[in-house]
């Protein structure tokens, strides 16, 4: 939607949408994504991570045909929350799934992978729409939202093809096949190596217990899980508070306040985009060997310096146009050429280089990380849903903003990156090398200090070697037997 909202094709036939009705459009998709999120849970605890991924895609085939046949933005924004449900679905469900089918030194990687494939996907189809501002007429934009209809199509030929979740196959007792999904996973279908018999022990023996912890929502409460569903929900909160995806969103607005009009405007704002996806990238070398907690503590402070520097070059040096810049109702400032312009657009890359080497991956792998296994499901569609929310709320938000209060916007960016560093140092304990039954150890009532955890090996790689030796002394015995017979 970037690289259309600001088209003249788009602001002809929707009637120059601003304000409040552009932040309706924009935010039409997070709506969608709250409803989406919260159905998720109890869907994917029913029929599985993999199949609810697959039911999500039929709502963005009916989602996608109404914004290619759409006539006016009432009809557009039934579209986008037709496939915002299908987002809520899948954003919360996929790193689930891939947190249950990974192994713990190579999980946050999984995720990071992820991340990139949905950069990806965005680059391409701003680009795409990019270039079908060159049509004329609706065709442009009517165009760029049909091809949303081939990636769908894709995925949902391709799921079939993938295993279902081991975790989630044991929760619903059908042991075997999670012992061999687990082994072709971890052993290349060996079920008796040593790795693959100590984590089924492991799932075997969390799940016991979660099985006595009760049922209901008291699951998310009792014995030390409210401080995982905390952690969780308020994780992927500030993730949104944080105020990047607003720029990610918007930085065509911020573009044209900074002078940049037409087509530079435009590559200017999918540079982005590129940018995000080398940043993400790198961070895949390193996720796995960097702990959550420093990269969302520094990450968080890094963008409040961003904020900082864009608000305050935006209030020092600026022009208000009334009118708006270049007829749209949306930008009422205009940046003074040279140095300031050039600032503002640095730190926007800026923020968004610090965002894709921290927030942006960590917030969704942090979140998949810290459930137990009976409530992985939903509380993972709680934390997407708390994401969603504030997505919905900020997309409200913002366009009036904009209007409103203009560069002090960056400003309350800022310092509520700011108290987000300071509640993850104080609230998240270092999940990083850990298996997610270890995790459970971390937030339950005898668990250590979040600022005192750090990042270190499994303690599956001590049970592997109880494994290995309680196989050795069987074996030796049954060598023993064998000779006295």
């Amino acid at each position: 939607m970037s690289a259309i909202v600001v088209t003249d094709q788009y602001l002809t036939y929707f009637n120059n949408p601003h304000g409040i009705i552009q932040g309706a459009i924009g935010s039409a998709l997070a709506a969608g994504s709250v409803v989406g999120s919260a159905i998720a849970g109890p869907l994917s605890d029913k029929i599985g991570r993999r199949d609810s991924i697959f039911f999500a895609c039929f709502f963005w085939l009916i989602g996608t045909s109404v914004q290619v046949a759409c006539k006016n933005y009432g009809q557009l924004i039934a579209g986008r929350v037709l496939n915002g449900f299908t987002v809520g679905i899948t954003s919360s469900q996929v790193p689930v799934y891939l947190a249950e089918i990974a192994k713990a030194e190579k999980r946050g990687s999984l995720v990071i992978i992820q991340q990139l494939a949905i950069e990806f996907g965005i680059l391409i189809m701003y680009f795409i729409g990019y270039g079908c501002a060159s049509i004329e007429g609706t065709a442009s934009f009517r165009t760029a939202w049909g091809i949303q209809f081939i990636p769908c199509f894709f995925l949902m030929i391709g799921l079939p093809f993938l295993p279902r979740s081991p975790r989630w196959l044991a929760k619903v007792g059908r042991d075997q096949e999670a012992i061999a999904v687990l082994a072709n996973i971890q052993a290349d279908g060996n079920v008796d190596d040593p790795r693959v018999v100590a984590e089924w022990e492991e799932i075997v023996t969390v799940m016991n217990a979660e099985r006595e912890a009760g049922k209901g929502w008291r699951k998310f409460v009792k014995n030390g899980m409210w401080k995982r569903t905390m952690a969780g929900m308020t994780v992927q909160a500030w993730q949104q508070l944080a105020g990047a995806n607003v720029i990610v969103y918007y930085l065509t607005y911020i573009a044209q306040m900074a002078g940049l009009t037409g087509n530079v405007a435009m590559v200017t704002s999918g540079i982005q985009y590129a940018v995000f996806i080398i940043f993400t990238g790198v961070m895949w070398l390193f996720i796995d060997k960097t702990g959550r907690r420093t990269l969302l503590v520094y990450g968080a402070l890094g963008m409040a310096f961003c904020h900082f520097v864009v608000g305050g070059v935006m209030g020092a040096h600026h022009d208000n146009v009334p009118e708006g810049v270049g007829g749209n109702a949306n930008i009422v400032i205009s940046v003074h050429k040279g140095a300031p312009a050039n600032t503002v657009i640095l730190f926007s890359y800026l923020l968004i280089v610090v965002y894709a080497l921290t927030l942006a991956p960590v917030c969704w792998i942090y979140a998949a990380e810290v459930w137990s296994l009976g409530t992985r499901a939903t509380g993972m569609s709680m934390a997407a849903m708390s994401n969603w929310v504030f997505n919905f709320a900020l997309g409200m938000f913002t366009p009036p903003a904009f209007v409103n209060i203009t560069w002090k916007l960056f400003i309350i960016f800022g310092v509520l990156c700011v108290t987000a560093a300071v509640w993850f140092w104080l609230f998240y304990p270092e999940t990083c090398g850990k298996t997610l039954e270890e995790i459970e150890i971390l937030f339950g009532d005898q668990g250590p200090k979040p600022w005192k955890t750090k990042k270190g090996e499994s303690r599956l790689t001590a049970e592997i070697e109880a494994v290995k030796a309680r196989k050795t002394v069987e074996h030796e015995i049954e060598v023993h037997e064998h000779e006295k017979v």
